[in-house]
């Protein structure tokens, strides 16, 4: 057991295993129950925690220092945190950054989500690694009263990621259109007013700055909810498909998005391009497998490599299922692959201009290593329509 004997714990977090660690609460109060993943990013703690592939997890933070440069409205991947709450081993100090407009204890308060801090975060990520993502059970109360039986009991009735469709839950609830581009100095944020593809991006969970990457390319972005049918997406007439990020499990998901993506295949040849989420949906489509991970993927610090140049991208990950690579069809080939542990990272279409990564190229880690998927895709729209 992890305890913080400076106070009394006003936060616990129960593994359904009956392993408890206590700590400083902060944020809102109450509690939550969700998997637990750790994170080993340096930096992008408010892009973590509003990224809708987060949905029923809980991130551990590897790194120290969270909430040092607070937060403010421009570094919001959707319009509220999605992750569950938040595990650190340091309560969050006072902002220093010219870009914060508030403190991250009092932003997690507001936005409804839980927070634990003085925890041996070390051998909180050994215990994931060793075991596989916990269930677990989250609470704050300032008065400091548990019931541990109780805790423990909700970490072990929690039902788990398998099986779990969780984009109808981030998805939006109806279409719109993008035309904000990536943050550039000094003028932040400007729109795509002359833009050349018309492209439908489907929402499983999108993060805003992959929006922003399609509108700097050039694209005309139309978002359609995750249950778009194929009907729908052709309807708008477009030159590309993009397939999102988002949380759960790939199969569930596919139960509504593989059928849609397999008439777009069959009936168009538009070029296709998917990331995360949107990778595992492609395959499936295309005859392949998802399985789910024994802790993931989660970092700003993945070595790929790029199978057919030989090159290593250092990549943004956050997902809990991969691609069999084993299980591709013939005519689907393997074009990355990690470096930390050799699951898939990318595929590709041999005759035709579909492909997807695993990976988030919109992230900025390397920082622009993996950039060239977006200009990849608007040059395949390019030539379709010469």
């Amino acid at each position: 057991m992890a305890q913080n004997a400076q106070s009394k714990p006003t936060a616990c977090l129960a593994l359904a295993d009956g392993t408890l660690f206590y700590g400083a609460g902060f944020g809102a109060t109450g509690q939550t129950e969700a998997e637990l993943c750790f994170n080993t990013a340096m930096t992008g703690y408010q892009e973590i925690m509003t990224d809708p592939s987060y949905a029923g997890q809980i991130v551990t933070f590897t790194f120290p220092h969270i909430g040092n440069v607070g937060v403010n409205p421009d570094d919001d991947e959707t319009g509220d945190p999605v992750a569950a709450g938040m595990v650190v081993k340091w309560d969050p100090t006072e902002p220093s950054n010219w870009r914060a407009t508030e403190e991250l204890k009092s932003w997690l308060e507001r936005r409804g989500r839980i927070a634990i801090g003085g925890v041996d975060t070390r051998r909180l990520t050994r215990a994931i690694r060793q075991q596989g993502a916990p269930h677990v059970a989250l609470a704050h109360d300032p008065n400091g009263n548990f019931d541990i039986e109780a805790l423990i009991r909700a970490a072990r009735n929690f039902v788990g990621l398998e099986g779990m469709d969780l984009a109808k839950d981030v998805t939006c609830a109806q279409s719109y259109r993008w035309d904000e581009m990536r943050w550039a100095w000094p003028d932040g944020y400007s729109r795509q007013e002359d833009p050349i593809h018309k492209v439908v991006a489907l929402d499983f969970g999108a993060k805003r700055n992959i929006l922003r990457c399609l509108a700097s390319a050039g694209c005309d972005v139309t978002v359609l909810p995750a249950t778009a049918t194929a009907e729908e997406v052709l309807a708008h007439d477009p030159d590309g498909l993009f397939l999102s990020n988002g949380p759960g499990d790939p199969a569930a998901t596919g139960e509504y998005a593989v059928p849609m993506i397999k008439e777009v295949l069959e009936k168009t040849d538009l070029p296709v391009f998917g990331i995360c989420l949107g990778h595992q949906m492609l395959a499936l489509a295309l005859g392949g497998q998802t399985v789910k991970m024994n802790h993931g993927h989660h970092g700003a610090n993945h070595p790929v490599k790029d199978l057919e140049t030989g090159k290593v991208e250092i990549t943004s990950m956050n997902h809990g299922f991969a691609v069999d690579a084993q299980s591709l069809p013939d005519g689907v080939i393997e074009t990355h692959r990690s470096l930390f542990d050799g699951s898939n990272c990318g595929i590709r279409v041999t005759d035709r201009p579909v492909y997807s990564v695993q990976y988030h190229p919109e992230a900025s880690p390397g920082p622009q290593d993996s950039f060239y998927l977006f200009e990849r895709f608007t040059a395949a729209m390019a030539e379709r329509k010469a």
